[in-house]
């Protein structure tokens, strides 16, 4: 166990003192030989951590799960979900929780080792990961943080010194992934499903006491609970919409309570504008796809109200009444959100009720002629629609026309909706070439460079500097983006 003064670990456990039901106490396996790939500096530091002291052979050691700080309280959490909309009992199989970090100004996060060995909830898997996905979920995870949107967030990869066998043998490593809490869907799945009511509501108590103090003295505290997870999933969901960031995997175990972005597994980013972009290798019908994305996520969110029922009422008949009264809320605040993010890509302050056909209007044109969804909201805001493939269609020039007559109509001056729109269009998004290019780099040459440079110009997305134009550019290929569920 390491010392915790100079490095700066300051962990509590609350998540140990839920009922032993819903996790098992369980440590990280140690490896040969760790050593330092990335550390997020910034992110080390503001969870009141010294970055030279976790660059030591004593911090790497950490990291790799070999030594355990102090107050630290390693264990694997269970939770069941829906997986591709079938039920299981699953849990952390490669991922162990050290504790939770107390922020200099008290806020509490989760520290969680990905990848450190086998766990109780491993179901015959070896508990390791591979360096590829590890620096995968970096770099996607940080570009969600530089946009703006709630994400889990990741403080350090090492490698291993270990080969792992997957379909090839690669270089294992382990990612230290920080995150307001894992609580999933599928945690409160798992409590209505194998425990007692009394377990359910203490999960539910602790969920409100770390996540929403602000309902503990509401007459229906769990109904506060649930509406307050609908409205943050539903904002979260059109955050991503917005910036065209496909999940992949939205299974109930990868829907936060607190309303982050976790698990970045098939994750990436759409190009060319199209409802049914897929990417994940193992979604063959599309449930995931890009324009499912909100309906999946009030799936989902109707599987939390049925954990809930119990919790909302006495009578079932009146706790599903209220269940399904909130449920329906769902997708109006979710186009709400997308609607106001959709007014301010194209400049707009002021709402009126042509506004949606003007933005599908938009949106159909691209899906016709394959444009990029970056880039010509790009394109609008800089007014350098010559470089798009809508240029000089007839339709594109009478919604030209269209959308110029509509900012006429704003109280706000010109200068004013272009500072809207850079500041709600992403300069450069983690276009999919790029990301393989520095996992390229990273895997068979051991160079790091081409993914620190990727990250530094995905972590201020809206400067719109000269540094981020390289990184705006297409593919040359053509050929579809597969991603595989590595992490």
């Amino acid at each position: 166990m390491t010392k915790s003064n100079e490095t700066g670990w300051n962990l509590d456990n609350s998540y140990a003192r839920l009922p032993e039901k819903f996790f098992t106490s369980t440590n990280p396996t140690p490896v040969s030989s760790p050593e330092l790939v990335i550390l997020n500096e910034r992110l080390a530091e503001s969870l009141g951590l010294d970055v030279s002291t976790l660059e030591s052979e004593d911090g790497v050691a950490v990291f790799a799960g070999n030594e355990i700080p102090e107050g630290a309280l390693p264990l694997a959490q269970a939770y069941a979900g829906h997986q591709f909309g079938h039920f299981n009992m699953l849990g952390d199989g490669r991922a162990v929780l050290l504790g939770e970090q107390i922020l200099p100004e008290g806020e509490r996060v989760d520290i969680q080792l990905k990848g450190p060995g086998r766990t109780p909830y491993s179901r015959g898997g070896d508990g390791r990961a591979a360096l590829g996905p590890m620096l995968r979920e970096y770099i996607i995870s940080e570009a969600m943080h530089g946009l703006g949107i709630p994400t889990t967030r990741s403080l350090a990869v090492v490698t291993t010194g270990e080969t792992i066998i997957r379909e090839t043998r690669l270089p294992g490593a382990i990612m230290t992934r920080v995150a307001a809490s894992h609580l999933r869907v599928g945690t409160f799945q798992f409590a209505a499903k194998w425990g007692t009511v009394e377990e359910l509501r203490t999960l539910a108590d602790y969920t409100i006491k770390r996540h929403y103090p602000d309902v503990e003295a509401d007459e229906n505290r769990y109904l506060s609970l649930f509406q307050e997870v609908i409205t943050r999933q539903a904002k979260l969901i059109a955050q991503w919409q917005l910036v065209g960031f496909i999940h992949g995997v939205m299974n109930t175990d990868n829907m936060t309570i607190s309303g982050e972005t976790i698990d970045y597994g098939p994750c990436a980013f759409m190009d060319a504008y199209d409802l049914e972009t897929v990417f994940s290798s193992i979604d063959q019908q599309g449930r995931y796809a890009y324009g499912n994305q909100p309906l999946i996520g009030g799936w989902n969110l109707a599987r939390f109200a049925e954990s809930l029922l119990p919790l909302l009422h006495d009578d079932q008949e009146q706790a599903v009444k209220l269940a399904q009264d909130k449920i329906s809320e769902f997708n109006e605040i979710y186009h709400s959100n997308w609607l106001a993010g959709m007014r301010a890509k194209l400049g707009l302050f002021n709402e009126e009720t042509q506004d949606e056909a003007l933005i599908n209007g938009l949106l159909t044109m691209m899906k016709k002629h394959g444009a990029d969804y970056t880039n010509t909201f790009r394109a609008l805001t800089f007014d350098t629609m010559e470089d798009s493939v809508l240029f000089g269609a007839p339709e594109f020039v009478q919604w030209y026309e269209l959308w110029q007559a509509r900012l006429g109509r704003e109280q706000e001056s010109k200068a004013s909706s272009t500072q809207l729109m850079k500041n709600s269009n992403p300069a450069v998004i983690p276009r999919n070439h790029r990301v393989e290019e520095a996992l390229e780099a990273a895997e068979k040459k051991g160079d790091y460079s081409v993914m620190e440079k990727l990250l530094d110009a995905l972590s201020n997305p809206y400067a719109h500097s000269e540094e981020q134009a390289e990184y705006s550019t297409l593919p040359a290929s053509t050929k579809p983006y597969r991603t595989f569920c590595g992490t």
